[in-house]
């Protein structure tokens, strides 16, 4: 059993949601990030998304792209996003860490070479935006045969053959986007993200993390209510950028965020 597994499978038994915070690799500069993945541990985290910064990133809406852009200046490569997994696992060994980014930084490097450098810095699961399953054959076999979870992303408009052929590569979690477009949009229907998660769990055994629109802990509770997990991004991006000279105050602004999250999640279980 993968960490991820093991920690969704704590949840569930205990009742509770999942707290999926993410941020992007070396943003705001590469030597805070590690620091600022034990925060987000201490705030409340269950499962961290670590953005890999890429020049294109056409998922992702102007916060998540100027966070990538940041990160570019420093020069973040994927080999350093895994040398801060690696940093990270020396005093977090249970906490799982899922990579999310764009096929070619891996492709660059090599699959193969990048699944067996991924394995050894630590990293738990692989979340590849743009890769479709009708071309994961190559790709999602090398990860699995080595315990990484290969996650992918769910739409309002998969269609059911969709969802079977991707639960048949999936491991994990699978990730729903709540709405149709990028990241950083806040226009979130809990009705219609409730249908789609019921449907999905008709097709899949995983669990359904849902990510896009949580924005606070208002939105965190409506959603985790009908869900496994909820997945914060853009919100927490957008408080690093208005924070980024200042570590102390980045720190206790990200904590001020997504701890109340982890309360109205733990509150659903009461």
């Amino acid at each position: 059993m993968s960490r991820i597994e093991g920690v969704m499978k704590a949840l569930k038994d205990q009742g509770r949601k999942a707290l999926i915070p993410y941020i992007t690799a070396g943003d705001p500069a590469p030597d805070q990030t590690v620091g600022l993945m034990h925060t987000l541990v201490a705030a409340g985290a269950d499962i961290i998304e670590l953005g890999v910064p890429f020049s294109d990133p056409m998922a992702d809406g102007p916060v998540i792209q100027h966070a990538c852009e940041r990160a570019l200046v420093h020069g973040t490569s994927l080999r350093q996003v895994l040398g801060m997994v690696k940093t990270f696992r020396e005093t977090d060994d249970s906490t799982p860490v899922v990579l999310m980014g764009y096929l070619n930084p891996m492709e660059a490097m090599g699959f193969e070479a990048f699944a067996d450098s991924a394995v050894d810095s630590g990293v738990d699961g692989i979340l590849t935006v743009d890769l479709p399953p009708e071309e994961a054959d190559q790709v999602a076999p090398l990860f699995t045969a080595r315990h990484l979870d290969a996650i992918f992303l769910l739409a309002p408009t998969t269609t059911d053959e969709r969802i079977s052929a991707i639960s048949e590569h999936c491991s994990g979690y699978v990730y729903y986007v709540s709405f149709k477009g990028v990241t950083g949009a806040s226009n979130i229907n809990v009705e219609e993200v409730a249908a789609k998660v019921k449907h999905i769990h008709e097709l899949t055994a995983l669990p359904v993390a849902v990510g896009f629109g949580i924005r606070d802990a208002e939105t965190a509770a409506a959603v985790g209510w009908v869900s496994d997990g909820v997945i914060v991004g853009s919100v927490l991006v957008d408080t690093i950028a208005r924070n980024q000279d200042d570590p102390a105050q980045l720190k206790k602004a990200l904590t001020d965020l997504l701890h109340p999250m982890r309360q109205a999640l733990d509150g659903l279980a009461s």
